[in-house]
């Protein structure tokens, strides 16, 4: 298993800026920063998916932890939190070593003792431990003290005592922690605990307040826990939704290392890569099937399993590692919920209904069937679910489906949308403004379209619709493709979406085109750690990602960069090359910093959503996603064959 290990020698930047990450195989997980302090409001010790994998509660936000040395002053508080005016208290100055594997695991160097906490999600249960070793030196007398600190709320939101109802019941050696109908329960295998309830107020979300989010929270906490030692000691605290939560350490920990991928014979890159992936294979309730599938979370702390998403990650995390049955799982729930011709963009946090709101979904999924029957040779699976599906999206965009996604009998392509819908992939909208408006007859929607007509036999339609597709978007060498044409506009606009007609197994474009648009891409939107949305020679680019809600998602497409694109330009560029040697290795080259990306800023261990248009391209949006990861590890694989 990767791991990695942070020096942080008492210092609270640049640690306050690194992220880690722990997940359940639920939805749920555990995130921070290094040095324990919140920063956003969907950071949290126990955040536990009461639907899998929606349906996600805050439970338990943080803990206070003090250490006291033979009963004297001063009490040394290692925790961390920030408040709007200051952080309190200041636990990062005893923190000597962070370490990120199977668990995340802090070193402390308090007063001579060493002390170490690990935290350990458990696979597949909405439950965590945190272990606390502690070491006095001869003579000393050491008092542990553990103040658990909950929300009770939906993740989304944030929590004020104000009108809250929370209450807390001790029942033998198990704290339950109830408001309204969400539960929490504490208990540790060592110790005491003392009961004395109270609000804290005013916990500060810095990452929040950036973003224009609320970002003021009050936490409650029901008392302490305390261990008092004189020789090397370990406190294990659980927490859980209902129940006694305490498990068998050990055997938690066993099952956690057995429920990830065998890495055996791959590199180093690789192998951290494949870590970061297995973070988004989850369970999901599947219509009409007793038991759970599997599906993938879009990213986290925010997003829950969405379609596009889902569809463009799974060839990197499941096919490339040779993960088929979880890939035909995935396959199978989506091939389930095939309705009018589409797989649905996204599932509610809350009553996880099916929302079928996207144009290209249904068109990743044709190209992920087949890709994983390319792979599997999975005849029986392809024929029975798979199959059928795909035939019934083809038909459903030939006479027509939700949101005026249509064939154009004219000339054989896909129209699709309104001025008041966003159905591709750049679909940011606030206050009723879409940033990026591309209803009409997008390039990578009928790129994916003309693929999947090859893909399915649809051979006569597929001629047609290639010569269609010349006709309508190409510019010329020097600007490659249009990137919407409707009725009224050709939008000439250069962005990434013009990739897709060279990267996927079938290009509607000669070998010439194909070449000029990957170099129109490289020259305009490659940087280090993606393509940029919109060309910065653009007058509508705005190279920076921050700001309330509006003033992001402005940015979000148009001129941010994304790294998942990365791996359709990465592909074609190979393909226009013939998968030449200095090809490979200027492929290379390019993956490179997103892959040193994983040790370094951002969430440790993980590829971010985005980063800024504008040099240095510090991370931003979320900052751990699928399809981030998924096309790394795809075209580093792709290398190694």
């Amino acid at each position: 298993m990767a791991s990695y290990v942070l020096n942080t020698n008492g210092q609270l930047e640049p640690h306050l800026q690194q992220e880690w990450l722990l997940t359940n195989g639920l939805g749920g997980y555990c995130m921070s920063t290094v040095v324990g302090c919140n920063t956003r409001k969907y950071h949290g010790l126990l955040i536990a998916a009461t639907l899998p994998p929606v349906g996600r509660i805050m439970c338990l936000s943080r803990i206070g932890e003090t250490l006291i040395l033979d009963n004297h002053q001063p009490h040394h508080e290692f925790s961390v939190c920030q408040f709007p005016t200051c952080f309190q208290p200041h636990g990062w100055q005893y923190l000597r070593r962070f370490e990120l594997g199977d668990t995340a695991i802090w070193h402390y160097d308090i007063g001579g003792v060493s002390l170490t906490k690990e935290l350990l999600p458990c696979w597949q249960h909405n439950t965590v431990a945190l272990r606390y070793r502690l070491t006095p030196p001869p003579g000393r007398h050491a008092t542990l003290q553990l103040q658990p600190f909950l929300a009770l709320r939906d993740f989304h939101s944030t929590r004020r005592a104000a009108g809250a109802h929370v209450q807390s019941r001790i029942d033998g050696p198990v704290i339950t922690v109830a408001s309204d109908e969400l539960t929490t329960t504490l208990a540790t295998d060592n110790g005491y605990f003392t009961s004395a309830p109270d609000w804290w107020y005013d916990h500060f979300y810095a990452i929040a307040a950036g973003r224009g989010q609320d970002h003021i929270e009050d936490l409650y906490t029901p008392g302490h826990f305390t261990l008092d030692t004189d020789t090397p000691a370990t406190l294990t605290l659980w927490a859980s939704l209902t129940g006694d939560p305490r498990r068998n350490w050990d055997e938690q920990l066993e099952l956690r290392r057995q429920s990830r991928w065998p890495v055996n014979g791959v590199n180093e890159k690789t192998s951290k890569l494949i870590r970061a992936s297995q973070d988004f294979i989850v369970r999901r309730r599947t219509p009409g099937q007793q038991t759970p599938g599997t599906t993938i979370i879009a990213g986290y702390p925010w997003f829950a399993d969405w379609g596009r998403d889902t569809m463009i990650a799974l060839p990197g995390l499941l096919l490339s590692t040779n993960q088929f049955e979880l890939a035909r799982q995935v396959l199978s729930v989506f091939a389930r919920y095939v309705d009018r011709g589409m797989i649905p963009n996204r599932f509610d946090d809350y009553n996880d209904e099916p929302s079928y709101n996207t144009v290209d979904a249904s068109l990743w999924f044709i190209n992920a069937c087949h890709q994983y029957l390319n792979a599997t040779n999975d005849q029986k699976t392809f024929a029975e679910l798979l199959s059928p599906a795909c035939l019934a999206i083809i038909d459903g965009y030939r006479h027509g489906t939700r949101y005026g996604i249509a064939m154009d009998e004219t000339d054989g392509l896909i129209t699709q949308g309104d001025a008041n819908t966003q159905l591709t992939w750049m679909d940011a909208k606030t206050g009723g403004i879409a940033f990026t408006p591309r209803q009409g007859k997008a390039v990578e929607i009928n790129a994916l379209w003309y693929n999947a007509l090859r893909l399915s036999g649809h051979n006569d339609l597929a001629d047609r619709v290639a010569r269609s597709f010349s006709q309508t978007f190409w510019i010329s060498p020097y600007r490659g493709l249009y990137d919407v044409v409707d009725n009224t506009r050709k939008d000439d606009a250069i962005r990434p979406n013009q990739i897709f007609a060279v990267s996927l197994t079938h290009s509607p474009l000669t070998r010439d085109q194909q070449s000029a648009v990957v170099e129109v891409v490289r020259r305009e939107l490659l940087t280090p750690v993606g393509l940029r949305s919109l060309a910065a020679s653009d007058p509508n680019y705005i190279g920076v990602y921050d700001g309330p809600q509006m003033q992001r998602d402005r940015a979000y497409h148009n001129g941010t960069v994304w790294a998942w694109p990365i791996g359709a330009f990465l592909e074609a560029y190979l393909k226009v090359n013939d998968f030449n040697p200095s090809a490979r290795a200027q492929v290379q080259q390019w993956l490179d910093p997103l892959i040193e990306h994983l040790n370094s800023t951002g969430c440790i261990g993980q590829i971010s959503e985005c980063f800024q248009g504008n040099a240095p391209h510090q991370p931003v949006a979320a900052p751990a996603q699928a399809w981030s990861v998924a096309e790394v590890l795809r075209i580093l694989r792709l290398l190694e064959t």
